[in-house]
């Protein structure tokens, strides 16, 4: 290497010094073997890639030659190979240029794989910006950013767009907006070209993705595209569905997360081209390369997936934030509730709220009761102990006289936990203390870690032999509803399998959240939402603002004037939003004492998990910003490998929210101290990581 990691990066240096003799040698012969030897381009003979590395130390441009036999595939934007540390590695061409700055000889390219210019301008410039923001590596965003390549696909003739000036015009009617008092301003600036950016608070029933459609017509009619990011495949499709009712048909592109890998890239390089202007997709489609962005859409921004399981872990709505900013689009950042972000973008101005008013929301969301408060276990003695209460019991009963009723479990499975029936200390497995659970009705007690078999299982502390339950899941709880209505239908929708939708006849659907059904023509007649302590008791600091998301996610698919039991106390701050629907006033609330807590999103942070040693030694590395606060390291965990128990340890960061970029080039350096000096032994990083407890 001819740079020091500590020293300013130019990304402009000798890429045949990385090469060790050998494999230099054997680039060399293949170039002497050619017929003629190869020349430099007439014009821009130098391209500048990024090599496709995970090494932090190696997040630079390099430098190679073109040829002129390459000169006209080799343009920006496109899929090469180049010799690379003795090795044959894929890069993708960023830019060329003149000259180098590098006075010795540079290595050809090896290789022009495709001249599709598959990374434009704009998601470079965004790739770079997510990857700083995010203490990551410009490859490792390049690679979330573009869809694996498919050969016959670019072969193909691209469709005939000759009346492509007709198909623009688009007739835009504010539609579900006129039901908020600020919707047909936010659907005229759009039409205008204006970056008109609000956080949504969506009104109950499936009309949100309407509403999404009429947006994304409005911003093509100024002649702008529109990218919209929804959690899960289902809410694709709806969205999908409504695009095409507004736009027509062929005027938009679904990408959703289970789209085969050959139709992928072809609605992908259909947006690429510029023949399609709309995306509606999952994460995947977060940097799809819209032309002349206008748009950008997130749909209930709360839920965990909008977060990329790769390094370096974005989130979708950090990602769009910044890229409506980059290119001056607008932005709709929606859901049934309100995250404590998205009122933290209100609160800075960067949004304005855009809300239905008491009365247009009191004629069309369901009744919301509390049944885990004093009174309701003193008119049902048995409810203290029972976890569907007589008033749950009431509700569901006069529902399923009119139409399917809805009962939202927290947790999958049969009985996931067990507990001794006599001192109520949890069921242990005797051979590696494990939590015992049931996963089927008439099944034997086995443990969760070894798997073995509880047969003649007797509690540690009293030595009786009997258990109970303590987390039911949804299976068993679809059992004992059946017993309890024997002459209705009783579905299951969970992750072994997701129903899309129920008919609208009586029948009871027990679903986990996330997972319920829609039911076409109406909606669910009821709902009951069990189990409330089982969300609220989670040792997460979002624990109250998820289990508000989940509610009011599932009492939005009930119809107007239909009834909600909620399964928690009622004098608890975020049961009495749920009941009143004020999901904003929630996240004003939680933001304050989050702020006087000094805990995200008022502030950010920043985690480092691993091996203990190795935690403490990036500390002692990182050249904090003075404004940073360490937290910890503390253990959060253990794994069993052959050397006995290896403890995780985890630190967090804190800095306010000013001083992120500065946290984030700190934790850079530090890692591309030790990746330079080839250490295996790497630590996690995450930026603005979801949980911090």
């Amino acid at each position: 290497m001819t740079e020091q990691p500590d020293q300013p990066d130019d990304g402009l240096f000798d890429v045949s010094e990385l090469l060790d003799p050998k494999a230099l040698a054997k680039a060399r012969a293949k170039e002497a073997s050619r017929p003629e030897p190869r020349r430099p381009a007439a014009s821009l003979p130098v391209a500048r890639v990024i090599v496709d590395t995970p090494l932090p130390h190696l997040d630079r441009y390099f430098d190679y030659q073109v040829s002129g036999d390459q000169d006209a595939e080799a343009v920006p934007g496109c899929r090469v190979k180049v010799w690379f540390h003795g090795r044959l590695l894929s890069g993708l061409l960023a830019e060329r240029v003149e000259r180098s700055d590098f006075a010795g000889q540079l290595l050809y390219l090896d290789s022009v794989v495709s001249s599709e210019p598959v990374l434009s301008p704009e998601i470079l410039e965004l790739a770079r910006a997510v990857a700083d923001r995010y203490a990551g590596t410009l490859n490792e965003v390049a690679k979330l950013a573009l869809p694996p390549r498919r050969v016959r696909v670019e072969r193909e003739t691209p469709p005939d767009e000759e009346n492509q000036a007709e198909r623009e015009a688009v007739a835009t009617d504010p539609g579900p907006w006129r039901d908020y008092p600020e919707g047909p301003g936010f659907v005229t600036a759009l039409r205008e070209g204006r970056p008109a950016r609000a956080v949504w608070n969506a009104l109950p029933g499936p009309e949100w993705a309407d509403a999404v459609a009429v947006a994304a017509g409005a911003a093509l009619e100024a002649g702008r595209g529109t990218v919209v990011v929804v959690p899960n495949s289902r809410d694709v499709q709806a969205v999908d569905a409504a695009l095409t009712r507004h736009l027509g048909e062929g005027r938009h592109a679904a990408l959703p997360a289970d789209l085969g890998p050959t139709p992928r890239y072809r609605r992908w390089l259909s947006v690429l081209h510029g023949r399609t202007r709309v995306v509606v997709g999952s994460r995947l489609a977060l940097l799809a390369p819209v032309h002349d962005l206008g748009l950008v859409v997130l749909w209930d921004d709360g839920d965990d997936v909008h977060v990329d399981p790769h390094a370096p872990y974005p989130h979708a709505r950090t990602v769009l934030a910044m890229r409506a900013h980059m290119s001056g689009a607008g932005a709709l950042f929606g859901g049934h509730t309100r995250t404590t972000d998205t009122q933290l973008l209100i609160e800075s101005g960067w949004a304005l709220p855009l809300v239905a008013d008491r009365a247009t929301l009191r004629s069309r969301a369901p009744l919301v009761k509390p049944a885990g408060d004093d009174r309701e276990l003193a008119r049902d003695e048995a409810a203290r102990s029972a976890r569907l209460p007589s008033l749950a019991l009431k509700a569901a009963r006069d529902g399923a006289r009119e139409g399917p009723v809805l009962f939202q479990v927290p947790r999958r499975g049969y009985l996931n936990a067990l507990a001794c029936a006599g001192c109520r200390e949890p069921a242990r497995c005797g051979e590696c203390h494990g939590p015992l659970a049931i996963r089927e009705a008439h099944a034997v007690p086995s443990c969760g870690w070894c798997g073995r078999v509880a047969g003649q299982w007797a509690c540690a502390e009293c030595g009786v032999t009997r258990m109970r339950a303590v987390v039911v899941g949804a299976r068993r709880t679809a059992e004992e509803l059946g017993r309890a209505f024997p002459s209705l239908t009783v579905r299951t929708s969970g992750r072994d399998e997701v129903l899309a939708e129920v008919p609208n006849k009586p029948s009871l659907v027990v679903s986990t959240p996330g997972a319920e059904p829609v039911v076409p023509d109406g909606g669910y007649a009821a709902a009951v939402l069990l189990d409330g302590w089982a969300l609220l008791n989670r040792a997460d600091l979002r624990a109250s603002e998820e289990a508000l998301r989940r509610w009011l996610n599932a009492a939005a698919l009930v119809r107007p004037g239909g009834t909600v039991v909620v399964s928690a106390d009622a004098s608890l701050p975020v049961v009495q939003s749920l009941v009143r629907w004020d999901p904003g006033g929630f996240a004003e609330r939680e933001l304050a004492e989050r702020r006087g807590l000094g805990f995200p999103p008022a502030v950010s942070m920043a985690s480092i998990t691993g091996a203990p040693e190795h935690v403490r030694e990036l500390l002692d590395q990182i050249r904090l910003p003075e404004s940073a606060e360490l937290l910890g390291p503390v253990p959060v965990g253990s794994e069993t490998g052959e050397n006995g128990d290896h403890v995780t340890e985890r630190a967090l960061l804190r800095v306010p929210r000013s001083a992120v970029g500065d946290l984030s080039r700190a934790l850079k350096a530090a890692a591309s101290a030790r990746s330079a000096r080839r250490d295996e032994h790497l630590v996690q990083v995450r930026v603005d990581p979801l949980h911090v407890l």
